[in-house]
């Protein structure tokens, strides 16, 4: 790699992202309505954040409004964190939250319809809802691997590094070690899937004539065994593994190599996609 121009992705837990609605209007009218109502959207003072908008386009429910999409973060963590980048001699031309990323990388081409992604962390779960090429809803779920680990130490009375080759191998198999790891992260589990069917619901509520008609998998949702299938059943939603990769042209002689690993790159993917 030898470019010195890179893009920063700020994790969910450190910005704020939401879609408004606002009567349609020329963009300047928009640009100042933005600035001075900005303060009623996000939860941090306007003076101590960084704000960035994007419009959308026309509501999908009511022609007279259009939907912005918000983001947000705080001028001390972005500040914090762009000197340290440049002291490393890098040319940071952005920053952006990693949901809005991980759909830049994991959305196919074409797609016209809503789809439900959802990109499983170490320490929390990014989700986002689209509709068209677009984010309607983006949230962040504190469940991540290390959620699973932990219920499975508690329950299994392993050590943590066994309990994630468990999960990581067994996974969600009612048949596999006679289904004693999927019963030892059962209860975590049941929350996560709570807070996919809320979300999707949420957005049902909205757009009543806009149904959710798929559901892709990044992260560790990709590669945990039997993750596709606990999804499609808890949320109704049939759910398929994403691929990061699909607009970035991979030697043969690499492909293999990446294979075990392709799915938590969605992020820094989307990232480098990213048109300034």
């Amino acid at each position: 790699i030898k470019t010195k121009n890179v893009v920063i992705g700020l994790p969910s837990s450190k910005t704020f992202t939401t879609v408004i609605e606002v009567p349609v209007m020329p963009e300047n009218e928009l640009r100042n309505t933005i600035k001075y109502q900005v303060d009623q959207y996000i939860p941090m003072a306007v003076n101590e954040a960084k704000v960035d908008w994007a419009l959308l386009g026309t509501s999908l429910h009511d022609p007279k409004m259009q939907e912005v999409l918000i983001a947000s973060t705080a001028n001390t963590y972005a500040e914090e964190r762009l000197e340290f980048v440049e002291s490393l001699g890098l040319n940071v031309i952005a920053a952006e939250p990693d949901p809005l990323a991980m759909i830049r990388s994991l959305l196919p081409s074409g797609v016209a319809d809503a789809r439900l992604i959802i990109d499983v962390g170490e320490q929390s779960t990014d989700l986002a809802i689209t509709f068209g090429d677009a984010p309607r809803l983006v949230r962040t779920i504190p469940t991540g691997l290390k959620s699973l680990i932990k219920a499975a130490v508690q329950n299994l009375s392993v050590q943590e590094d066994q309990a994630r080759q468990f999960i990581l191998k067994f996974g969600l198999a009612p048949d596999r070690l006679e289904g004693q790891v999927y019963r030892a992260i059962e209860g975590v589990l049941d929350n996560f899937a709570v807070e996919l069917v809320k979300s999707v619901k949420f957005f049902q509520t909205r757009y009543p004539n806009n149904p959710v008609v798929g559901s892709m998998l990044s992260g560790y949702a990709a590669v945990v065994p039997g993750f596709a299938e606990y999804v499609s059943s808890k949320t109704g939603i049939q759910a398929a593994m994403a691929n990061p990769w699909q607009r970035v042209t991979v030697a043969q002689s690499d492909q293999q190599q990446l294979m075990p690993v392709a799915s938590q790159y969605s992020t820094a993917v989307g990232l480098a996609q990213r048109k300034n």
